[in-house]
């Protein structure tokens, strides 16, 4: 491992502790200073990372301050992964900003109907939550996301921060859980997520190996999972593989490495933030089409770890120092 990915993080949260400086800075894009002029296309396209929106409505401006954060996930319809993990994390986020209006949103509007008709829970859509915190007077908001990667739903949840940033005051939204490479000097979100998980991995044998199941996305964004696998081989010496349900790689194109490495035990867990219907189902359920059932047909012994992403303190820990970027960008002057 290059980097301990915990001191990181506890450097990162020191340093705005002890010198109220924000490490916001690093966790977006500045063009350079030689660009003199640039043209708001430009400066759009240059919206990397941490994202700010600051309103110049007199009227706007002149309103005292009333801040909020809006905490944006997909949403699951299993309660208990819903509370081990979507709300454990935002119970964690809030923690972190105690006497701070923390609102949560899903952007599954199916989800959010059958949390309805079967909970009689009302979730909010993020159009909602916006809509609702302007009416209560909330005026600057800073938006942070539970997704693994920018990839369909975050490519959404930026959507609903274009459309709304202009009727607050201020606006910042953050980065999913995966999002910095290394690149252009920022930190490595891949390799300090694939190394968090070493805390839920099993001990592994030589004839061992683990298999994360992600979901995929018909985005450009699914390239991640190339670089989640770099970063797998790295430190876990080519015995975790990762695989995506509606992506590339399938399971079917890590099935041969397994059976040329002459694996014969195998460990499946999902890369997700719950472990909800793909989790419970696709992963690991009885039925014959099951990567369980179907890795059993070919000869493998097969353990199932159900258990979503949010229920790694480790993964939390991530999430909310990516809200306390945002956060953080939102107090900035």
């Amino acid at each position: 491992m290059k980097a301990n990915w915990k001191k990181s993080l506890a450097a990162a949260v020191t340093c705005m502790l002890l010198t109220g400086v924000s490490t916001s800075a690093m966790a977006a894009f500045s063009l350079s200073e030689e660009v003199k002029a640039p043209t708001p296309a430009l400066l759009q396209a240059a919206q990397i990372g941490v994202r700010t929106y600051t309103t110049t409505d007199p009227a706007l401006l002149a309103q005292p301050n009333k801040d909020a954060i809006l905490v944006m996930s997909f949403g699951t319809t299993f309660p208990d992964t819903r509370a081990k993990t979507i709300d454990a994390t935002v119970n964690e986020i809030k923690a972190q900003h105690p006497g701070t209006k923390v609102v949560v949103a899903f952007t599954s509007h199916i989800i959010i109907d059958r949390i309805k008709a079967n909970e009689g829970i009302t979730v909010p859509t993020p159009e909602e939550a916006l809509q609702q915190l302007k009416a209560e007077g909330y005026n600057r908001v800073a938006l942070t996301s539970l997704d693994i990667i920018p990839g369909m739903e975050y490519a959404y949840k930026t959507a609903v921060y274009d459309q709304y940033k202009t009727q607050f005051k201020k606006m910042t939204i953050g980065t999913p859980l995966m999002y910095w490479m290394g690149q252009e000097g920022q930190r490595d979100d891949v390799e300090q997520a694939m190394a968090a998980i070493k805390s839920q991995m099993p001990r592994l044998g030589k004839k061992d190996a683990v298999l994360v199941m992600a979901h995929g996305t018909p985005d450009p964004s699914n390239a991640y999972y190339a670089v989640m696998q770099d970063k797998l081989d790295a430190l876990y010496g080519g015995k975790v593989m990762i695989y995506t349900v509606e992506g590339w790689p399938a399971l079917d194109d890590v099935i041969p490495k397994l059976e040329a490495n002459g694996v014969k035990n195998v460990t499946l867990m999902p890369l997700m933030m719950v472990a909800g219907d793909h989790a419970n189902n696709d992963m690991a359920g009885a039925e014959e089409d099951s990567h369980k059932s179907i890795l059993e047909a070919k000869g493998f012994k097969v353990n199932a770890y159900v258990h979503g992403l949010g229920e790694n303190k480790n993964i939390r820990d991530m999430f909310a120092a990516h809200a306390g970027e945002t956060w953080e960008a939102l107090q900035a002057e």
